[in-house]
This record gives structure tokens, C-alpha cells and sequence, in this order.
């Protein structure tokens, strides 16, 4: 039988894709594919199925998909699932041929050990992570063998957040083939009674939906179910390919007769809070907007439009201003102003005419902004029972004035000084999110991405809506004395319409026979207080009936919110406290199987006396804490793309033309100990030099004489961080920190923005973020050999990010250039034909000829065709040689 391979995964989570099957046979294509009934080149994908279970808000969903292999040899199947951000994996089982591999949740630090003891065997495929908006996927493959069966299953749960009145579960839907039994089935019980259900899919019209869609609901319980048969799939009547491919969304929500409901189950109760009907409590609103350089274009214009929708909104007992940011800090008005028709009209005027200019000031954009709130609160100017919001929206990093995060958050916690919270929302990526998150954290809001898409401006009203209109300010929910235990946050500054208070918690007698719950805050007119009698035993009779979904719900839904809240804590919070916390979150996330950014799932296939594994991990919003590479670092050494820029051999450079599906190179002829400029950028402050070393028995004829690069020196200045690569170890310099690893070790090190993977004798890959890649591959020889010495090559595997002054004999090819070969003919040696070739308007004579690309096999190395540029390189390179020679490696 054919070892299974994993592709395996690290992975972050969200709603609940559904994409497998295809084999990825060499011959396969996208445009080849047969897809007719779920059956591609000997695989079928006979079933797909999601079962979605909701008690109470908290959701069980269950993803399974089942094939065959009906080929006569061994075919790789693939399942995909994207899951809610929000959402904790607590299981992933495989079955082949009737026999179930479950996986376990270990504390991630023993889960990467165990991972990189079988990367470093060869065991493990790749790694898979993708992040979107709503979705994190899920990616694992196996080789299935001849005539077997393979079952995937996948269960995570998460608790559904009411949001502008109403709950929603998000399912992604691409099967990418017809699938003979493809089904979704969700049960919803709610002990307050469901008030409204719907279903849509925005892949399908109402027409075609509505025969394979089923909905309903009556008092507690209500259905979803969506089966289309393979015709219903078809995107049309005699097409082979699947229309499913986009959002299916099912949203509901409950009775609201009480303002609060308590749920008591085994000892652990939930006590949801959503009153109606309450005065909207007046906002006194400061948006502090970034008006750097960066937000040139169509980010400023989305935002004033997303400003200028939100004006019409605004109430008119509402108080508001503007602060601008971008080197220096500019205010629309100088006070809080009301929000009447004419101050409306002239906000609109000042929103229209915002410009962009300079650098990025939060510091003192938001300490404006927090001072002109605190003066108004003072001095009487806004109404008493009125609340104070502040919203930033930035998309950069401070970098003038006041730059350093923990500092700008110390200045910002004594300003605002508890009394109103601070929303966050980072535009974009280039910016440091978990900066923006801590900041809001510590000050009673929250944080939240605005992607760089289309609908960037309705992102920014959408989330004014979720603010705009607090009904309770100041919320204490209170249960009696020593009655319970582990309480989930219990105090909140706002309640806002539409959304909903959850606490959990539990019982130090579970047999007490009745409790209060007191919720209280201030209102628009008064203090509120609500109040919610428990009795016990009515409880248990109304909840009996939920036992057919999953009885211990509400101690899952407590373990989930605590988590979740601790980990929040753990972003603002310092040393004991922070460790504290951390062990406390990780405690519960073993204790109830959640897959956690503190703990990774393993799933491990005995099979040919080799453990096959994959790891699933959940990483957060800012930049990757993850200790494993992501896909694209695997891939480059383990299956490698033809790289575009590489010097290796004797030293042997070679430029990659893609474009022209050909190669140039050169040689450099230098002495020993010569130091040469590979790479430096002087924007990005990269810097990569090599050191030539010669064989053994060296020979001053440069003729004969053989050298190699037996130290390489690779250094981001702006980060501080410097590698020294030689044939015997890698040295690792962070500031003043130095690390030293051998060729012997395989370890990964990672810190924000940087990751460096050493693969036992065979190579290093070092990856700064999404854009820079270099690849070190060692090659070594026998010890006593009489002449030659281990050696160093070096690879580019991506340079996007570098910019455009990039220079180095390497670094110079970053950017586009042409050449032109022509008058081809023979020469004595009659497999090396000489040509003329003009590049960077010189005419030069060249050979053609072949040198090596040896990261696939370091030993024997792969072919590769080019044109040898004589003279070490003149006239193909910018200057001569000698310019590229430097001091020292760094």
C-alpha cells in the first residue's frame, strides 16, 4: 500500500469551505479534468456532508468527506475546509479502509518538536496557511492506494455573536465537482424560541435554491437543510463542472420577551443579556483619521466616503469632531461641536476637502483627540448622560513624534484613564496590527481589519453601525455572594444595539435550587437595573428536550468564552501576570481538545513503519507567531521551483529569464578570501556577500584553479539581524543576541517578519515576510579527498519585495532587462555553439553551454541550459567585477 502523504497544515480558522478531491497526478490539468458525477481520473468523491448542531448560540459543526479510488495504482486526495476566525478545531480523524486516525491536542511547543523530528526525516509533504477576511483554511492530502476508501472528518465549534440583531453562521462552499451526496444539515435549538430563520446561498438564484433548500422553525427548534442532486449542481444543464462555489449563510435570531436569559446545565451556567427598546444614549465622537502619504488614492477616498455616509446617520443629539494625523495634527473644530443640519453641512464641506501629506503621528492624533473628550466632559459641554467614543483609523505605523508602541499605549492609558473605549481599525496590512489590537484592548474597544477591496468603505460604515447606538452605558452583571466560580467578564462600558452580553460561569452548588442574576447600567434617562430569577428545577424540565444535540453545551460555551477571553487579557498584559494567564488559557485548551494559538493538533498515520503527520495550528491577526514555515517556504526546498537568480559550482552565476525560457551566466575568477557584493538594497537594507574559497591544493593559474563561496553573509540592516553561512555552521546575530546552530541540527527560528529553517546537511531557507526568500544549499564532500573542500550555493527565490535601487552582481537582475541572440553558429566543440548577444547595449560574443541547479540533489544537480558571458561577466554585468568586491562579509 502507498504511504499516505500530508500535506499538512498550520492552520487559522473560519467558516466551513468544502473543497476536495482531485487527484494531482502530473498529467493532471484544471482544463483535463473530468468532473462527471464526482469521478476525476479514478477518484470519486461519492460524499460530502456538513452538519451543523446550535444549542444556545454555541455551534457543533461537523465537515466529513468520503472517496474512492477506483484506478488500479495510487492517487493523492485532498480536503479543504475554511473556518470561522473565531471558531476552535476540536477534532480531526482520518479513515482509511475502515481504520480511524484521530488526532490529539498537545501543547504546541511539544507538537513542533514533534513535527520537526518528521520534517527532518522527510516525512512530512508541506504546510498549508491562507488567510482571508472570514476564512482560515484547512488543507490535508493523502495518497489513497488502489480500490480504497478514505473518510475525512473535521469538527470545530465556535459561539455565534449576535451582530446588528441577528446571529450567522458562514459556510464557504466548493466542492470544485459534482458530488452524488452532497448535503447541509443544520439543527438550531434555542430555549428562548427562534424568532426568524433564512437561508441563502450566493452561488445560486432564489429559483434553483429553493427546490434543493429547505428552512423552517417552530417555537425552540428550527432546520436548515440544502441537498441539491448533481443536475441541481451542474452550472448548466450539460455541463460537467459544479456551480456550488460561494457563500451559503444561515442567520436567526431568538424571542426577546425577558431582556435576559439564564441556561443552567450540569453545574455551568450561560446568561445572555439583549434588552429592546431603550433610548438611544447620546455619543460624543472623535474620529482620529490618518491622513499620511500612504493614504493616498483610492484608501483616502474610500474612507471620506465611508465619512460622509456616516454623517447622515449621526443623531442629532450626538456631539462629534475630526482629528487629522499625519506629521502634525489638525482638528476640523476646536471643541466638540453638536451634531445639528448646519454643523452636519459644514463637517460634510471639511470631510470633502481632506488631503493627504507627510508622515504618520498617532501618538498625538489620538491624545487630541482623547483631550478635546476629557475638556468637554469638564467643562459641561456635552450632555450628562452622554457616552464618549474615540475611533482611529490608521494604515501605517507611527513614524514621527512618538514612535515607540509601548510608550504611545502608556500615554494613551493615562489619557483616557478608563472612562471610554478606543476602536481601532487598521487599514490594510503594512502596519502592525497587534500593536492597534493591544492599544484598543487596554482601553475598553477592540480592534479590526479594513481590507484593501472595493468594499473598504462599507467595511468602515459597517462598523460605525455596530457603535452607533449604545442603549446602556457602565454594565454590571452581578449574581450572588460566593455562589459562583470562573466567571467570564462580567462588566462591560457599552451595550450597543443589536448586539448581545454573554457570561458564563459555575455553580458552587450545583444542587441550589434557585439564584438571581442582576444586570445594571446606566440608561439614556436613568439607571437600569434587570433582574432574572432562576429557578432550578423549571431549568432542568426546559432544557431536557436539547439532550439530542450536545449535552454538556454550556460548560463548552464557558471553556470556549473563557479562553477566549483570556487570551485577550494575555495581549495587554506583562511578565508574571502574562504567564499567568497563558498557562490558565492552556490548561483549559488541553482540557477540552480546542485547537488554540497555544496548542497544535497532531494527527499520526502508522503506516510502513513511518510515521506520517500532520499539524494544525491557529494563528492570530497580527504578524505570525507560528514557529513552522508557511507552504511557500516548504515548497522551496522540498519541491522547488526553478529559481530566477543563483550562483553555485565554481562560482558559477546564472540569471533566469522566464520571460524568454532561457539563461545567462558568468563566472567571477577571484582570488581566496575574496569578498564579493551578491545582493544590497539600500531602501529595504538588505545586504548578501560572499566569501570565495579555493580547493586544497590551490593553483595560482586562474586557468586551472578552482573556488567555490565557503562563507556567505546575509544582513537586514533595518532590522538589526545578521546570518553568517559557512560549511561548518550557521551563525545568527539579532542585534547583540547571537544563536549558533550546526549543519547537523533541523530547527526553525522565527521572530515578526523573519523566519530561518535549517534542514540537516542539506540546506537553509531564510524568509523575510512575503516578498524576500533566499535559499543556502550545502554541499559536502568526502572528508580526505585530496583537492576539494565543502562549498556554498546560494539561490533567489523571491524578490519582490526588494526595491527597485536593488544592485550586486545578483541584485542588479532584479529588474527587468532584455537580450537579443543571434548569428548562432558552430565552433570546435560542436555542442558549444557560439552567438552574438546584445544586452545593455553592448554586442558580446558568447557559448552556449550548461551549468547546474543543485537544490533538488545537492550531488549530481539538474541541467541547466544558458549563454556563458565571457571575461567574468563584462559587459553583462554594470561595470567590472572588481567594483563588486567589499571588505568584510558584513
Amino acid at each position: 500500500m502507498a504511504s499516505a502523504r500530508w500535506s499538512g497544515l498550520i492552520l487559522a480558522l473560519l467558516s466551513s469551505l468544502v473543497a476536495f478531491g482531485y487527484p494531482r497526478s502530473p498529467s493532471w490539468t484544471l482544463e483535463k479534468r473530468s468532473l462527471l458525477e464526482g469521478k476525476d481520473d479514478g477518484i470519486e468523491v461519492y460524499s460530502t456532508t456538513i452538519s451543523c448542531k446550535v444549542t444556545s448560540r454555541f455551534a457543533h459543526n461537523v465537515v466529513t468527506t468520503r472517496a474512492v479510488n477506483r484506478a488500479d495504482t495510487a492517487k493523492e486526495v485532498s480536503f479543504d475546509v475554511e473556518l470561522p476566525k473565531t471558531a476552535f478545531i476540536t477534532n480531526f480523524t482520518l479513515t482509511i479502509d475502515g481504520v480511524t486516525y484521530p488526532g490529539n491536542v498537545k501543547e504546541k511547543e511539544v507538537a513542533k518538536k514533534q513535527y520537526e523530528k518528521a520534517v527532518s526525516q522527510g516525512k512530512t509533504a508541506g504546510l498549508v496557511k491562507a488567510s482571508g477576511r472570514k476564512l482560515e483554511k484547512f488543507t490535508v492530502s493523502v495518497n489513497v492506494a488502489a480500490g480504497s476508501k478514505v473518510t475525512f472528518e473535521l469538527t470545530y465549534e465556535e459561539l455565534l455573536k449576535r451582530n446588528k440583531g441577528r446571529y450567522e453562521m458562514y459556510l464557504k462552499i466548493q466542492p470544485k465537482q459534482l458530488v452524488k451526496h452532497f448535503e447541509i444539515e443544520a439543527d438550531i435549538f434555542e430555549p428562548q424560541g427562534i424568532s426568524m430563520l433564512d437561508a441563502e446561498a450566493s452561488f445560486i438564484t432564489n429559483d434553483l435554491l429553493g427546490s434543493a433548500l429547505t428552512q423552517s422553525f417552530s417555537g425552540k427548534k428550527g432546520h436548515v437543510s440544502f441537498k441539491p442532486s448533481l443536475d441541481q449542481q451542474r452550472s448548466c444543464p450539460t455541463c460537467t463542472d459544479s456551480l456550488l462555489d460561494g457563500d451559503f449563510t444561515i442567520t436567526y435570531d431568538v424571542n426577546r420577551e425577558s431582556p435576559a436569559n439564564v441556561q443552567v446545565v450540569n453545574g455551568y451556567f450561560v446568561h445572555f443579556f439583549a434588552p429592546q427598546g431603550l433610548p438611544v444614549v447620546p455619543k460624543n465622537v472623535v474620529f482620529v483619521i490618518d491622513v499620511s502619504g500612504s493614504m493616498q488614492g483610492r484608501k483616502m477616498e474610500q474612507t471620506k466616503d465611508a465619512l460622509l455616509k456616516i454623517l447622515e446617520d449621526v443623531s442629532e443629539e450626538d456631539y462629534l469632531n475630526f482629528i487629522l494625523f499625519s506629521g502634525d495634527v489638525t482638528t476640523w473644530k476646536d471643541n466638540l461641536v453638536q451634531a445639528t443640519p448646519e454643523n452636519i453641512e459644514e463637517a460634510r464641506m471639511f470631510v470633502r476637502n481632506i488631503r493627504d501629506q507627510g508622515m504618520t503621528n498617532i501618538n498625538d492624533g489620538l491624545l487630541r483627540g482623547i483631550s478635546m473628550l476629557n475638556e468637554a466632559r469638564e467643562e459641561n459641554r456635552v450632555p450628562e448622560r452622554s457616552t464618549s467614543i474615540v475611533i482611529m483609523l490608521t494604515d501605517g505605523d507611527a513614524n514621527v513624534g512618538e514612535s515607540r508602541p509601548q510608550k504611545i499605549q502608556e500615554n494613551v492609558r493615562n489619557a483616557i484613564g478608563g472612562k471610554f473605549p478606543l476602536y481601532n481599525l487598521g487599514f490594510g496590512n503594512n502596519l502592525n496590527y497587534n500593536f492597534l489590537e493591544s492599544l484598543a484592548l487596554e482601553n475598553h474597544g477592540l480592534a479590526r481589519r479594513i481590507y484593501e477591496d472595493s468594499d473598504a468603505n462599507l467595511q468602515l460604515q459597517g462598523f460605525y453601525e455596530e457603535v452607533a447606538n449604545p442603549l446602556l452605558t457602565e454594565v454590571e452583571v452581578e449574581y450572588p455572594q460566593n455562589a459562583i466560580l470562573d466567571l467570564t467578564q462580567n462588566t462591560y462600558q457599552h451595550f450597543y444595539d443589536g448586539s448581545e452580553i454573554v457570561v458564563a460561569g459555575r455553580l458552587v452548588d450545583k444542587d441550589m435550587n434557585n439564584f438571581k442574576a442582576d444586570v445594571k447600567g446606566h440608561g439614556a434617562i436613568n439607571d437600569i437595573t434587570f433582574t432574572e430569577e432562576v429557578d432550578m428545577k423549571e431549568m432542568e424540565k426546559a432544557l431536557q428536550e436539547q439532550d439530542y444535540i450536545f449535552g454538556d453545551y454550556i460548560e463548552r460555551l464557558w471553556a470556549y468564552l473563557t479562553i477566549e477571553q483570556l487570551l485577550e487579557k494575555c495581549k495587554k498584559a506583562h511578565g508574571d501576570e502574562k504567564e499567568n494567564l497563558t498557562a490558565q488559557a492552556l490548561d483549559l485548551s488541553l482540557k477540552y481538545h480546542f485547537v488554540t494559538p497555544l496548542t497544535s493538533m497532531v494527527v499520526t498515520k502508522p503506516e510502513d513503519n513511518e510515521n506520517q503527520m500532520a499539524l494544525a495550528d491557529k494563528p492570530g491577526e497580527g504578524p505570525a507567531d507560528t514557529v513552522i514555515p508557511s507552504t511557500a517556504h516548504l515548497n522551496i526546498y522540498q519541491a522547488p521551483p526553478p529559481p530566477s537568480y543563483y550562483v553555485d559550482g565554481d562560482p558559477h552565476f546564472i540569471i533566469q529569464i522566464p520571460e524568454k525560457d532561457d539563461a545567462i551566466c558568468f563566472n567571477i575568477d577571484e582570488d581566496p578570501g575574496t569578498v564579493l557584493r551578491l545582493i544590497q538594497d539600500p531602501i529595504t537594507g538588505f545586504t548578501v556577500n560572499g566569501q570565495i574559497i579555493g580547493d586544497k591544493k590551490g593553483s595560482s593559474n586562474s586557468e586551472t584553479r578552482k573556488t567555490y563561496f565557503g562563507k556567505l553573509g546575509i544582513a537586514n540592516a533595518q532590522m538589526d539581524f545578521r546570518i553568517e553561512v559557512t560549511t561548518e555552521k550557521i551563525t545568527l546575530w539579532n542585534g547583540a543576541v547571537q544563536s549558533t546552530f550546526s549543519w547537523l541540527d533541523t530547527v526553525t527560528v522565527t521572530q515578526d517578519g523573519l523566519s530561518v529553517v535549517i534542514n540537516r546537511k542539506k540546506n537553509m531557507v531564510v524568509s523575510f515576510g512575503d516578498g524576500v526568500t533566499f535559499v543556502v544549499v550545502l554541499h559536502q564532500v568526502w572528508k580526505k579527498h585530496p583537492i576539494h573542500l565543502d562549498f556554498l550555493g546560494f539561490y533567489v527565490v523571491d524578490s519582490h519585495r526588494m526595491s527597485s535601487q536593488t544592485h550586486g552582481l545578483l541584485g542588479q537582475f532584479f529588474h527587468p532587462f532584455d537580450f537579443k541572440v543571434s548569428d548562432i553558429h558552430p565552433d570546435s566543440d560542436p555542442t558549444k555553439p557560439h552567438a552574438t548577444m546584445v544586452v545593455k547595449n553592448h554586442q558580446l560574443t558568447v557559448t552556449r553551454g550548461s551549468q547546474k541547479d543543485y537544490r533538488k540533489d545537492a550531488n549530481n544537480g539538474t541541467k541547466v541550459a544558458c549563454w556563458f558571458v565571457h571575461n567574468n561577466g563584462q559587459g553583462l554585468i554594470d561595470g567590472v567585477h572588481s567594483d563588486y568586491i567589499v571588505s568584510n562579509l558584513f
